[in-house]
Formats: C-alpha cells, sequence, structure tokens
C-alpha cells in the first residue's frame, strides 16, 4: 500500500493483485482479445463473456470455447481465428517475448512458502521489461536474502523501505520523490482491486513503533526491524487517509512491542487525537459518494469502478429500503450497464452519480454509530507491564489487549499483566501460546489451563491462539516438518487436530476446554497419544465403543511394552500398519489407527449408516435438550 503511494505520486499506473500470477497475465491476454473481438463485432458486448473467454484461453477445451457462443456473430468466421491466436499467444509462451511491466514487486512471506516464492519469482522476471526492476522484498527475503539470490538471480530488498530507491539493487535515491517510502500513507484504494476481503477490513492501518527491545530466538523481528523507532506519528497519516478514503471503524497496529517505548504517553495521545478514545462511535461515510469522487480524480479507476459496482448490488438489496426502491435502483443499473461489472464504465457512473445518490442518501440516514476499538495486532509484551503503562493503555478503547504467553516461565508475569488490565477496566483479551518450541507438550496444557481459569475466576474473556513454532533459518525453515525437541509428529499432529475442532483458538468455558483438551495432564498426555479419527470424530468414536477399547488396550500394556510401542506412534505413519510391528498385541493397538475417514465418506460402508445414525440421535437429544431450557423458562 505504501508503494503504490510511491508510485501514484510518480504519476505511475499501478496495479495490485493476489494471487496466481498466470492468472493474471491470462486475464491480461483475455482484455486484449476482448479489445480485438470488439474491433471485428461491436453488436456484441464481449466483456461480458470476458470470463468464457478467459476460461478456453486457460484450459484450450472444446467444450469451453462452445460455452463462449462464437456463432451469435454474423463475423463468426473472423472471431474463431482471433480466439485461437490469443489462446497460443499464451500456451505457445510468446507473451514472455513481450513483457508488459516497467517494474514488478514481490513480497514474501512466511519461509515455509519457499517453494511457491520461488515459482513466482521466477514467473515474475518474465513479466518485467527489465529485470533490475524486479524488486522482491518482505519477511522471507528479509531472513533469507543469500538462498533468495542464489535460487532466482535477483538480489533482495531486506527490512523496511526506509529510502526512496525501488530498484533492489541499492539503486540512487530519486531526487523527484525523495520520500521515506516505510513512512509514506497507505493506498487503500488497490484493496478494491481485488476480489479476496482482508478479515480486518474497514481498519487504519499503522505503526506507532517500529521494531523491538528484544531477540527472542523464535523471532525474526528484529531482523526484519533492526532499529528501534519510539514512536512514529500517526494524526498526519490518519488524517490523510480519512480525506481520501473515508472515515475507518477500528485502528490496526502492528507495533512488536509498543510497550517498550519511552514515549508511550505520547503515542497514547496521538491515538486519542485520531478519534479512539474510550467510548468513541464510529458512523460510515456515504462510501459512494467517496467511490464516485476519486474517480473523477482518477485517483484509481480500476479499483473505484470496481468499488461502485459492488456498492450498487449491496444497495439494490439492502431491505431497510422499500420494495419499491430497490425495483427503481434495479431498473437504473440495468439501463446504464451496472448490471455487471466487465459493463461498469467511468464516464456513466460519474454522470448518474445523482441518480443514484437518493438511495445511498436514505440508507446512511438510518446507520446508527458503532463503537470504535484499538488493536496493537501484534500482541503487547506482559513484561513490561506496570501501573503507570496500563493507566495508559486503559485511556483508549483497546480490545482485544493481546498479551503474548510464549513461555511457561513468564506465567507469573503474565498474570500480573492481566490482572492490573483487569483493575483499570479491561476485560477482553486475547494472547498468541508458542509451542513445539523448547517448550514441552504439557506446557501448552498448562498455558491454556491459565487462561480458561482465569476467565472464570476473574469474569474475562481470554481467547487463546496456539501458535506452532517453525525455524525461520536452517534445515526445515523451508516446509513444516519441524519437531521441536520435547514434541513428536503424533503429538503436533492431535494438537492441530483438536484445534481444527476448535477453530484454532479456546476461549472461555471449563467444560468445553476440558472435553477438547482434558480435564488433567495425564488426561491431555492420553489425548495426544489418541488415534487421530478418534478426536476428529470424538463422540461418534466414543459411542461406538471404539475410544474405549483403545483405552484398554493400552492399559493392558506393561512399562516394556508402551517402551516398544511409543516410538512407532510417535512416528504416526500408518498407511502400512501390518510392516511395523509382528507383535500381535500391538498391532490390536495400531489398527486403531487407521485412517476412518473414507469409510466415514463411503456410502456404501457400515461405518457410514452408523455416523448417520449417530448424527440422527445426537441431533433428538439436542433438540430434546432445547425443549426442556424453553419450557424452564
Amino acid at each position: 500500500m505504501k508503494l503504490a503511494t510511491y508510485f501514484r505520486m510518480r504519476g505511475d499506473d499501478v496495479v495490485f493483485y493476489k494471487g496466481d500470477l498466470k492468472e493474471f497475465v491470462i486475464r491480461q491476454i483475455t482484455e486484449e482479445c476482448v479489445e480485438q473481438l470488439a474491433k471485428v463485432d461491436d453488436t456484441i458486448d464481449w466483456k461480458l463473456r470476458f470470463n468464457l473467454i478467459a476460461t478456453y484461453i486457460r484450459y484450450r477445451r472444446k467444450t469451453d470455447l462452445d460455452q463462449i457462443g462464437i456463432d451469435d456473430s454474423e463475423s463468426a468466421i473472423f472471431i474463431y481465428p482471433w480466439i485461437e491466436h490469443f489462446k497460443k499467444f499464451y500456451h505457445s509462451g510468446e507473451y514472455k517475448k513481450h513483457p508488459r511491466w516497467d517494474w514488478v514487486g514481490v513480497t514474501t512471506l512466511f519461509t515455509f512458502y519457499w517453494d511457491i516464492t520461488i515459482e513466482t519469482i521466477e514467473f515474475a522476471k518474465t513479466m518485467v521489461k527489465d529485470q533490475k526492476n524486479l524488486m522482491v522484498g518482505g519477511v522471507l527475503a528479509s531472513i533469507q536474502p543469500k538462498e533468495i539470490e542464489a535460487a532466482t538471480g535477483i538480489k533482495p530488498h531486506c527490512g523496511t523501505l526506509h529510502t526512496a530507491a525501488v530498484d533492489g539493487k541499492g539503486g540512487d535515491i530519486d531526487e523527484d520523490n525523495p520520500y521515506i517510502i516505510d513512512e509514506l500513507p497507505l493506498d487503500y484504494s488497490i484493496l478494491d482491486e481485488i476480489d479476496y476481503e482482508y478479515p480486518d477490513g474497514g481498519s487504519y492501518y499503522s505503526y506507532s513503533t517500529r521494531g523491538c527491545i528484544r531477540k527472542c530466538e523464535f523471532c525474526a523481528v528484529w531482523t526484519l526491524e533492526p532499529k528501534y523507532q519510539e514512536h512514529i506519528p500517526l494524526h498526519d497519516r490518519i488524517a490523510r487517509t480519512r480525506r481520501l478514503y473515508g472515515e475507518q471503524q477500528n485502528l490496526l497496529l502492528m507495533d512488536n512491542n509498543v510497550l517498550a517505548s519511552a514515549k508511550l504517553k505520547e503515542i497514547i495521545e496521538d491515538i486519542k487525537s485520531c478519534g479512539f478514545t474510550k467510548g468513541a462511535k464510529y458512523i460510515e461515510p456515504n462510501l459512494y459518494a467517496i467511490a464516485v469522487r476519486n474517480l473523477r480524480l482518477h485517483m484509481n479507476d480500476r479499483a473505484y469502478i470496481r468499488k461502485c459496482f459492488k456498492l450498487l448490488q449491496s444497495i439494490n438489496n439492502y431491505k431497510g429500503l422499500s420494495e419499491k426502491m430497490r425495483t427503481e435502483i434495479f431498473a437504473l443499473r440495468e439501463k446504464h450497464g451496472f448490471l455487471h461489472p466487465e459493463t461498469c464504465k467511468r464516464e456513466e457512473l460519474i454522470a448518474t452519480y445523482k441518480d443514484f445518490a437518493p438511495y445511498f442518501d436514505a440508507k446512511y440516514k438510518r446507520l446508527k454509530g458503532r463503537l470504535r476499538f484499538v488493536d496493537f495486532n501484534q500482541g503487547v509484551d506482559a513484561r513490561l507491564f506496570n501501573e503507570d503503562k496500563v493507566s495508559l493503555l486503559a485511556e483508549i478503547p483497546v480490545r482485544p489487549l493481546r498479551v503474548a504467553f510464549d513461555d511457561i516461565k513468564t506465567e507469573t508475569k503474565y498474570k500480573k499483566a492481566i490482572k492490573l488490565s483487569l483493575k483499570h477496566g479491561m476485560r477482553d483479551f486475547s494472547n498468541y501460546l508458542l509451542y513445539n518450541f523448547t517448550d514441552k507438550p504439557v506446557d501448552l496444557y498448562h498455558r491454556l489451563s491459565v487462561n480458561v481459569q482465569m476467565c472464570e475466576d476473574m469474569d474475562v474473556s481470554i481467547y487463546s491462539f496456539p501458535m506452532k513454532y517453525h525455524p525461520i533459518r536452517g534445515e526445515h525453515s523451508h516446509d513444516r516438518d519441524y519437531i521441536g525437541e520435547h514434541w513428536n509428529r503424533k503429538y503436533i499432529r492431535a494438537v492441530q487436530a483438536i484445534l481444527n475442532a476448535t477453530k484454532g483458538k479456546i476461549g472461555r468455558g471449563v467444560s468445553f476446554f476440558e472435553k477438547a483438551f482434558g480435564s488433567s495432564e495425564e488426561e491431555y498426555m492420553e489425548l495426544l497419544l489418541m488415534p487421530e479419527t478418534f478426536l476428529l470424530f470424538r463422540f461418534f468414536f466414543e459411542d461406538l465403543g471404539y475410544t474405549q477399547q483403545w483405552k484398554d488396550a493400552m492399559a493392558e500394556l506393561n512399562n516394556e511394552e508402551r517402551e516398544e510401542l511409543l516410538p512407532i506412534i510417535f512416528k504416526n505413519e500408518f498407511n502400512q500398519i501390518e510392516k511395523l510391528t509382528d507383535n500381535p498385541k500391538f498391532l490390536r493397538i495400531l489398527k486403531f489407527y487407521k485412517d476412518y475417514r473414507s469409510e466415514i465418506a463411503d456410502q456404501n460402508s457400515e461405518l457410514y449408516h452408523l455416523k448417520q445414525e449417530f448424527e440422527k440421535k445426537r441431533m433428538t437429544e439436542i433438540s430434546k435438550r432445547k425443549k426442556s431450557t424453553f419450557d424452564k423458562h
């Protein structure tokens, strides 16, 4: 978003893309194809057949070609060769000889995305006119720059963009635009160029500090942001965003250790000056008026045409308007070609603004204010909590307060941080719990149980998000196969299976937690050992009796037998169980570890029918409980 601002300030056309670059190129080629077809026959709106043409160019299937409806054209005899030309242009790789872009930037993410990252960089080489203007940056590129260069020949940019040079080679600063890119305001419009919607959309994104005072072994921050900046002013950047893109509801700050700043009081005052005070409410601005205004200003036509289409589609379905008004909106959209994004035109959207404005005005008059919140998204350091700092945090509407609990050794300070926060009126918390590092499996259970118990004892809300450690350098940094010294593959899979059922987080509720993770450390360790499908379909296999049979069989083992069997289970490789051992006692237990999922999905299997009967019985029991609760009320 900062780079988009930088290039627009230079007068460049900027495109943001998230996804497979091959798909991006296909869409480019399809745009050229549609433009050519319109020259051959302008009686058909080929834009409406854009996706059909793109599908054919990609897959070359005759069925897809037939779907386009080329024979609808009186000039079909000329249309067919053009479509074949553009199909061949892509599949022959001819497009690689004609790169279109003056500059391409590739953002790299986690190190375990190594393969797809290298593939993306290699493909991006074919898109840029001069490879010296292919810039690679981001997390992976900053952590492993030598490896990236060895694999691709591209020297990546490391760390943050505290320079205006963007050629990736340490080039000269652009004298006409000598801006510190990292400090530029964000271009929010690029988010409307893509279909993907970011989870925290509708927020101001920013930093009030950069870097961290610590150098934790598992962390990349001290590599990415080596210099700690105690305060990066927010007010002017937020004001600019508000002016150009409209008010945003929340403030998402990506500081890595804000409490380390000696200027915390200034930061809090800065945040309050941006409109984020306790009890402050957000009233959504007229987004359609903003979008059309920005179309008039040519800020990002591609994005705002898409945005206008979505907003018109939304107002057409808005239940707060009468059916008569919604019918009028549809008729207007149909008349001006606004029923499809491909046929929306900038000039027409601007010219018809006054026709749609009353409907949007009617909607926005009905809207009520919503509370605003501040989120220090990367978490705060429990070891730095004290009365003064917490009292400052309490002056702004932080929700949730994310407090890291990565190490069981910090338990005392972590509890103190939560209690101090509660004392100052904060009740909503979230935290990250690192596991598979130097910790033991039981440490994860203990930290989770600490949070669940504090929820009960203190009447607060704490959502825990266990995060599996992956090394950022060395062996296994390019995959997800790393196993911590106290962990094994079976334990890792078990935790992931349990988290799959809890949707990756653990909140309030002792009974829920104890069912998911066990009511004691011993029961938790037993769950980690349990067959994976027994964890995934917990209630079904318990009802079937399989879970108890497995427990009984495990209980029959003596200590020597357990020591011999457990290493086999820890490997978590059960595709050929009969080859794992010739011990009949072990084989009886290991048969429970087969993957039952295919049987459960097979409509001809006995297990499938047993599962269906179980679900019916379970739904009946749930209905009875609901009726009983209703009768009591």
